[in-house]
């Protein structure tokens, strides 16, 4: 019988991981230079938080169980949660509070390309600023993140749920149903028109009000634009003409911080947690249509009073490592070698072994990743298995050159040799690498 991971699920070899830590480490380094410090809180938590204001669709898709007390548990479909449940039982945390976590979340839908049940997301969030210096913050980084990582051709979609607020007052929908709209029309992408019509309907809205909606959502565009329709359209709903100068204040710091030009003001975009109240944004690289947004997040003012906290303003953005990296290795981004290895140690014969060993063990006390024979292979064998990792160098340590103090290092791509004296192995190969 063999058994396969479950489905949604991956299991990572070590090329594959290679690549995942190479992401992971370019954008831990910059959140780390944005002043963002590590926070990490268990992967399940209480079901009740979980599900306090995530909405009916990704209430569906968490995976519950209960523990042997009977307790009712969820593993976190997010990030954001639990790190809002940790500033509501410490109030005394400094403000702004800047966190980041990079770590696994889940979700039980449906699999496809860049869209697994279990994956890792890269999130910063900004807690305790009212204005939109955390936003532009927060997109800065992002920015900065994916040009770290070599991409230059994406755009940012923003907008804000006020504006949609004010959306659904110019069509007469009932403030009751706001919820219930943000969540169909954040489907648009997924399902089409025809099939956001169709859930619009469910809702209970009239043709009249569908149609009036789907035209003002139509509406996108580069920012200053955009924001200029918004107002004409939006002229005297306050809600409205709030979330507009929300978003022209993000376009003005953009402009300071260097991501103004990226900005696309979408009025489809929704975003379909509950729990967002003011901008919301999504990252898309424009070459890659098969794979949705990889980066996405918003303002959630409520969600720490929601959870026990006194009322405390919070914004941040999540980067989703699986689809960055699906969209790397399509745009053949990665110029990667399939192992950290960078000397294997071989030995001409038992002879000589210990002594390999003991260099191999000066090497890594020098900081030069490198492995020795482990099986009894001979020398053949040894620069076969070195070759099949792609390792790039391997020293030859055989009797003869011991007694002369030296040892051969071979460049297995040039396919040549070099006599090096042992004194001075660690120099030469630093000065290789």
């Amino acid at each position: 019988m063999k058994f396969k991971p479950p489905k949604g699920t991956r299991d990572f070899l070590p090329e594959e991981m290679i690549k995942r830590e190479f992401v992971i480490e370019k954008i831990k380094r910059i959140f780390t230079l944005y002043g963002f410090d590590p926070l990490e809180t268990p992967i399940f938590e209480d079901w009740n938080l979980l599900t306090k204001k995530c909405g009916e669709d990704i209430k569906e898709q968490i995976y519950k169980f209960e523990d042997k007390a009977g307790r009712k548990l969820g593993l976190r479909f997010d990030l954001t949660v639990g790190m809002a449940r940790v500033v509501a039982s410490n109030p005394q945390l400094p403000k702004p509070f800047k966190r980041y976590c990079i770590a696994p979340a889940w979700r039980y839908e449906d699999v496809s390309t860049g869209r697994k049940r279990e994956f890792v997301q890269a999130d910063i969030d900004i807690v305790g600023v009212k204005g939109m210096e955390a936003e532009a913050e927060c997109l800065a980084c992002a920015v900065d993140c994916l040009k770290a990582l070599g991409f230059d051709d994406f755009e940012i979609l923003i907008n804000n749920r006020k504006i949609l607020d004010g959306f659904l007052e110019l069509a007469e929908i009932p403030s009751e149903k706001n919820l219930d709209v943000f969540r169909a029309v954040d489907k648009l992408e997924k399902i089409g028109e025809m099939g956001v019509r169709k859930e619009l309907e469910r809702i209970g809205l009239e043709e009249r009000q569908i149609k009036k909606l789907l035209e003002l959502i139509s509406i996108r565009g580069k920012c200053q634009e955009t924001l200029k329709k918004g107002r004409e359209l939006l002229r005297g709903v306050k809600v409205a003409e709030e979330g507009l100068n929300e978003i022209e204040e993000i376009f003005r710091l953009g402009k300071i911080y260097g991501f103004s030009d990226f900005l696309t003001l979408d009025f489809s975009l929704a975003r379909g947690l509950d729990y967002y109240t003011g901008p919301i944004f999504e990252v898309k690289v424009k070459t890659s249509k098969q794979i949705g947004s990889i980066a996405g997040g918003g303002r959630y003012d409520e969600l720490i009073e929601l959870l026990g906290g006194t009322p405390t303003p919070a914004t941040g953005i999540s980067l989703g490592i699986e689809r960055i990296v699906e969209i790397m290795k399509a745009e053949e981004m990665f110029k990667l070698p399939k192992t950290r290895t960078k000397v294997f140690v071989a030995n001409v014969n038992e002879e000589v072994k210990e002594k390999a060993i003991r260099i191999a063990q000066d090497l890594r006390r020098n900081g030069i990743e490198c492995q020795v024979d482990l099986m009894g292979r001979n020398l053949t064998r040894q620069l076969e298995y070195a070759d099949s990792l792609g390792i790039p160098f391997v020293i030859i340590i055989g009797p003869k050159e011991l007694k002369e103090m030296k040892v051969k290092v071979r460049d297995m791509e040039k396919k040549s040799e070099t006599e090096v004296n042992i004194n001075e192995l660690i120099g030469f190969l630093k000065n290789l690498s």
